[in-house]
């Protein structure tokens, strides 16, 4: 992409990552860059071997942010801080804004300036969302149930942590169900080819957490299950965004336990509609949905960047040191 929009600029870029060998990469950075795209590990490996170095750089870009900290570059990221000059234009782009990426953003940006373009607020009307309040321990057989009688042959399954997704990937396989799990800690060889073979129909079952499957394209993708509700509101409109797609028809089937209605009524709240909660047959649960439940509402981006607004200059309360750093101020470098 930066080459094509680049075109016509006369600029010099680069592309660094790992899993590969590294040499081509060193080699394309012999003369010097104009802009560098690195995944954190591999920069880290590169500067520390004396490759590359920071000290020039103008505007630093954390692009999907949401995915790196899902991926564990969280540690990297903070690394990576320290090398550049305290003089510097930042920008942070997440498709969500979650907690953890309010903390991201508050540990390094200065009075930031906060932009939403298109929030995903409505679901399609292609898309059939039934809603099954179920046991928790009860879920795994519901889905095994629902791909064998229905004879699913393509699902998406979205889970909140990489280790539920291997497990649940690990039962279906047990089933005779070919799967696949996809998330942060599978290498990026792992997560094309399981891609791949879902695209193919070698694996009906893809299970994945939310940034994991972030740019996924999956041409009349006929059924998504939220194993789990997501935690943020509007993961839910992009998870089931995935079926539905150019004018097909598709099901959007969530598992509810009782201590998830808090996260329905979130969901609610952004799509400003009612869910109908029905009950499976055979698998009634034991308990009846309470207000009671564990988790928190879902929080939607716009609270999140409100309470980002309220928070960004308050102490952390961990260090005792404020969020923004007094080196950098955004605001003085923007240009005309």
């Amino acid at each position: 992409s930066v080459k094509t929009y680049g075109e016509f600029l006369h600029l010099e870029s680069a592309v660094i990552f790992g899993g590969v060998n590294q040499n081509p990469q060193v080699r394309a950075l012999r003369n010097g860059v104009d802009v560098l795209i690195a995944t954190p590990g591999r920069l880290l490996d590169l500067v520390g071997q004396g490759h590359i170095s920071l000290a020039h750089v103008e505007i630093l870009v954390l692009d999907e942010a949401d995915r790196m900290l899902d991926m564990g570059f969280h540690r990297d990221i903070k690394r990576i801080l320290p090398l550049l000059p305290a003089k510097r234009q930042n920008l942070l782009f997440s498709a969500t804004f979650s907690r953890e990426i309010k903390e991201l953003a508050g540990s390094f940006l200065f009075d930031p300036e906060l932009i939403e373009v298109n929030p995903e607020n409505s679901a399609s009307e292609q898309v059939q969302q039934l809603v099954y309040h179920v046991d928790k321990k009860q879920k795994a057989e519901v889905v095994i149930k629902m791909i064998k009688e229905g004879n699913w042959q393509q699902v998406l399954i979205f889970m909140r942590t990489k280790h539920a997704c291997n497990r649940l990937s690990d039962k279906l396989k047990k089933k005779g169900i070919t799967a696949a799990a996809i998330h942060g800690d599978k290498s990026q060889g792992a997560r094309t080819k399981a891609l791949d073979g879902f695209k193919k129909g070698e694996v009906r079952v893809l299970v994945a957490t939310d940034i994991a499957a972030r740019g996924l394209d999956i041409p009349l993708l006929p059924h998504v299950i939220n194993f789990e509700l997501p935690k943020v509101a509007e993961d839910y409109v992009h998870r089931i965004g995935r079926t539905g797609r150019a004018g097909a028809s598709g099901a959007a089937i969530s598992l509810l336990d009782a201590e998830e209605l808090p996260l329905v009524k979130g969901i609610e709240k952004l799509l400003d509609h009612r869910l109908n909660i029905e009950v499976i047959k055979g698998f009634e649960p034991t308990g009846k949905l309470s207000e009671a439940g564990k988790q928190q509402p879902a929080q939607t981006n716009q609270q999140a960047k409100k309470s980002f607004k309220q928070n960004s200059n308050k102490p952390n309360q961990k260090t005792d040191k404020p969020y923004r750093s007094k080196r950098f101020n955004s605001k003085r470098r923007r240009r005309n």
